[in-house]
């Protein structure tokens, strides 16, 4: 019998990722993002420091900053949230904004409005490459995921993500966790 493929669950709330040249608009020349918590991915993190965020129909204030500073200023919302600004964003692996909507972005100090960068963003587990390795899985191969509990279901379409810089942990949003009953810190199996 092979072993159980398990894997921790992390829910994502909508974050952005900004550029040092947008984290000097909002915040002020020299500002730097400080840290709330380190995230599951080495390096990364949730900042102090939030922006409020305006789309043609509606708002969030508060949304919370992820860190270090990245090279595309990046909204990642759940389609519910996207309903919410007024704006139909694809989902999309990070990074990959061509073709997606912009937001007006407002920090203490400034504001900037982006012509892209709004995505929904797909469901993926990260790998470190041992892990990868041991179940024999490859950089961008197409998962099954099952989650249990009352609500358990089969996530498809789950990414795989492989790097030596990645901690082992499956990205969902909100959406995604409502629909499952799944929480942050749960565990799915790989079933294909």
């Amino acid at each position: 019998m092979s072993e159980a493929r398990k894997v921790p669950v992390g829910v994502s709330a909508r974050h952005i990722h900004l550029t040092k040249e947008h984290i000097a608009i909002l915040f002020g020349e020299g500002a730097e993002l400080t840290v709330l918590k380190p995230l599951s991915q080495p390096g990364q993190f949730a900042a102090n420091e939030t922006v409020a965020v305006y789309g043609p129909k509606g708002s969030f204030s508060k949304v919370r900053i992820l860190g270090p500073a990245r090279k595309a200023t990046q909204l990642e919302v759940s389609r519910t949230d996207a309903f919410q600004l007024g704006l139909n964003p694809p989902v999309r692996e990070s990074g990959q904004i061509d073709g997606t909507p912009g937001i007006r972005i407002v920090g203490p100090a400034g504001e900037v409005t982006v012509d892209r960068g709004v995505i929904v963003a797909a469901r993926h587990i990260h790998f470190h490459t041992s892990d990868a390795e041991r179940w024999g899985i490859r950089d961008k191969q197409l998962l099954k995921v099952r989650v249990g509990g009352e609500r358990g279901l089969v996530f498809e379409n789950v990414i795989a993500r492989v790097s030596d810089q990645f901690a082992l942990d499956m990205h969902i949003d909100t959406d995604e966790g409502n629909a499952a009953g799944v929480r942050t810190g749960d565990e799915g199996e790989i079933v294909a």
